[in-house]
């Protein structure tokens, strides 16, 4: 494999509307979007002779149910808009009986009080859906905004890419990938099902002269008997790398260099050049919007960055409405 050649599976090349439609085809969306209606508009009776306390009681008392409504979403702050692909999704469970016109597109880089779509159609389920709409545009867009910023610190011309990690939210996995993706980003692993990447506990009380032999085993009887994204090794000192370039062509796509310096990253570059080894590094650990041109000037491959979903700030995303004669 060549550098060029990435070990990413097919996720980092796919534009973002065929990306979102992959990620929404594992039903996760969807599930996600019924718990977010449950826990706003409460649980259906199950069971039970008693109905349930569900739905909107202020809307339902205060409007209504032939009023219209248009509703305009506006982005407050200027920022990357990302999460406008789930809103037909979630108005089938929300508010089937409305429209949305979107006047951006996810990945678009909106100024202030940009209006990034329109809602018309019954207003109480234009106020039912608000909350849940918002506050997904508006997580989704913090994490698009900040890979944004990170994508850009990359110097031009460097050869590393930006990558998350799985430090998401739980349950909003593959929608904050698809927004680092919104942002410039790229997919790292979607969790411990489609790639292999052995880390630091799982080489406990392994040294480094077995190094090279549990990996080739492992790696190789993990591709035996699964379709694997990429298979990637973990390591903390540049003498385990040195063990694992020691491999045949083909036993692992990556090596993952854990919380090293710019000074040992360079070295790990020269040492996996002069080897001819095909192999990327991936940096990786307490990486900053200060460091990261520093690192990516080292020659690695790709840089890992949690903080693009553990440290993002929601984007301020608002609904303007304005009622019409139903």
């Amino acid at each position: 494999m060549h550098h060029g050649d990435r070990p990413d599976g097919s996720l980092n090349t796919l534009p973002l509307g065929s990306l979102y439609a992959h990620l929404a085809q594992s039903g996760l969306v969807r599930r996600l979007l019924e718990l977010a209606h449950e826990e706003d508009l409460g649980a259906p009776a199950r069971g039970s002779e008693v109905p349930a306390a569900s739905g909107d009681v202020t809307t339902w008392a205060c409007i209504p149910a032939w009023k219209q409504g248009v509703g305009q979403v506006v982005a407050r702050k200027g920022g990357v808009v990302s999460g406008l692909a789930v809103v037909p999704e979630m108005m089938r469970l929300f508010a089937p009986g409305c429209s949305f016109e979107a006047q951006a597109s996810d990945g678009d880089e909106v100024g202030h009080e940009a209006v990034l779509g329109v809602l018309r159609g019954p207003l109480d389920e234009i106020l039912e859906l608000e909350r849940t709409l918002l506050n997904l545009l508006g997580r989704l867009g913090g994490v698009a905004t900040l890979t944004r910023t990170y994508a850009r610190a990359i110097p031009a011309g460097s050869r590393a890419r930006l990558f998350d990690t799985r430090k998401t939210t739980p349950g909003l996995r593959v929608l904050e990938k698809y927004a680092v993706r919104c942002g410039g980003g790229y997919c790292h692993r979607i969790g411990l099902h489609d790639a292999m990447l052995i880390k630091d506990n799982h080489l406990a009380g392994i040294g480094v002269a077995a190094l090279a032999a549990f990996v080739g085993e492992t790696a190789t009887r993990a591709r035996r008997e699964r379709s694997l994204a990429f298979v990637e090794v973990e390591v903390d000192t540049l003498e385990q790398l040195t063990a694992l370039l020691t491999l045949p062509a083909g036993v692992i796509d990556m090596v993952l260099l854990d919380n090293m310096n710019a000074g040992q990253l360079r070295e790990a570059v020269a040492m996996r050049d002069s080897a001819g080894s095909a192999i990327e590094l991936e940096c990786s650990g307490g990486v900053t919007l200060a460091t990261l041109p520093e690192l990516a000037g080292t020659g690695v491959d790709r840089i890992s960055v949690g903080a693009l979903t553990h440290s993002a700030i929601s984007l301020d995303v608002a609904l303007d409405v304005t009622e019409v004669a139903g």
